[in-house]
């Protein structure tokens, strides 16, 4: 049982990121405080297999640190944030705030379920772009990994 246990709380984690992208796209639409979409996306049908607390992390440490994860952003583009894709904004949003604020999380995995993300929900290449922001991000938020 111990060598699921892993697994089981990686596809937790997973299952919290694709809820935090559909709320933080919402958020993007309909400005609100963190609270309100941890409360809008309590039920959600995905809910019971995501791990609740990561996904609050997420949606408060994102809407939180939101002018500081923007300002990154645009040092990591050639466009605005607010030009992006609402669904690669949020995906990057979440990819940056993981490398930036969560060191628990391996660089190479916030990375890859950041590019998941946008390969199941973004746009045709809209993965290749996530995929290059945010390894340009890593190398200065995660030399030491890189």
């Amino acid at each position: 049982m111990s060598s699921k246990a892993p697994q089981q709380f990686s596809g937790a984690r997973s299952v919290a990121r694709k809820l935090a992208l559909q709320a933080l796209y919402r958020w993007q639409l309909n400005d609100c405080p963190w609270q309100d979409l941890v409360q809008e996306f309590a039920d959600a049908e995905d809910m019971p297999r995501a791990d609740r607390d990561y996904f609050r992390a997420l949606i408060e440490g994102v809407v939180g640190s939101h002018a500081q994860l923007e300002a990154r952003l645009a040092g990591c583009t050639d466009r605005e944030p607010r030009l992006l894709d609402p669904i690669e904004r949020a995906v990057l949003l979440i990819g940056l705030y993981e490398l930036e604020f969560e060191p628990a999380v391996p660089f190479r995995t916030a990375i890859n379920e950041a590019v998941q993300l946008a390969k199941r929900f973004g746009a045709t290449d809209g993965h290749k772009f996530v995929n290059a922001v945010l390894d340009r991000a890593a190398r200065t938020l995660r030399p030491a990994e890189h």
